[in-house]
């Protein structure tokens, strides 16, 4: 079975890019952010055409997470709880019967969090602290379970090809990176560190060159509870995706687990 995660940038605008990547990649679920629409305005009917379920949890004009998926959903929830007057499309989770049994799937987007001065990081670290809590009680239940998407952490510096440039930033701060190793801890394997300890990134700015340059980060992540890890046979990020025409700034990051539908 393929997982894959993509922070898609606005998937009106980049409808076409999804529709040709789905169709080289074939992936069996797929985790997007930043869908960047209400759910009315989704394009699903050409995803569904191509043989997926969709299920969003979309915001008007930026934020917006969703699931696509072969295998139907058998329940879907969407939004982290913890904190009622928290309005951002960030988090849904998909729950799906597989030959392995039962199987969570979360699509997530943390906050960016800068500047780092104002409220905008305490949001981050707050909600990174309600995963921490989510998360805790879902291993609770000793299931196979995926937590993918956008995390905006830079864990360390080899996931930045400049981490000097990073040091004033809420993505490589220590309180960021801080939560990153707890929530990992709580036991959790972080799927492309699992397979190599290369200078790999998932993001590159559309200023600057820095496509061009490999002036990249690695902020998407997919972390497996023990039940899943057991059955990662790869990993991989598909960056070829970002030198297509009108490109996503994120690249699919992408597992493979040994579970049939």
């Amino acid at each position: 079975m393929k997982i894959a995660t993509w922070n898609i940038n606005g998937v009106r605008a980049r409808i076409g890019n999804l529709v040709a990547w789905l169709k080289e990649s074939e992936p069996d679920i797929v985790c997007l952010q930043e869908i960047k629409c209400e759910d009315a305005s989704f394009p699903r009917m050409e995803i569904e055409d191509l043989g997926y379920h969709v299920e969003t949890h979309g915001q008007k004009g930026f934020n917006g997470v969703a699931l696509l998926s072969k295998l139907p959903f058998d329940e879907v929830t969407s939004g982290l709880p913890g904190n009622d007057e928290d309005a951002h499309s960030r988090f849904i989770e998909g729950v799906f019967s597989t030959s392995k049994g039962v199987l969570r799937v979360v699509s997530l987007y943390l906050p960016n969090g800068n500047p780092v001065g104002t409220e905008k990081f305490p949001y981050k670290l707050d909600w990174m602290h309600r995963l921490e809590e989510w998360s805790k009680e879902r291993l609770a239940l000793e299931e196979p379970l995926v937590l993918a998407g956008d995390y905006n952490v830079i864990p360390q510096p080899i996931d930045a090809r400049h981490p000097e440039n990073w040091t004033g930033d809420a993505l490589f701060q220590p309180e960021t990176r801080a939560a990153f190793r707890r929530l990992v801890n709580l036991g959790f394997t972080e799927a492309i560190r699992n397979v190599t300890d290369e200078d790999v990134y998932t993001f590159w700015d559309y200023q600057a060159g820095a496509w061009q340059k490999n002036n990249g980060i690695r902020i998407d992540h997919l972390l497996l509870s023990p039940e899943a890890a057991r059955y990662l046979d790869a990993a991989d990020i598909e960056k070829h995706v970002r030198g297509w025409e009108k490109p996503s700034d994120h690249v699919p990051a992408v597992i493979h687990l040994g579970m049939a539908g």
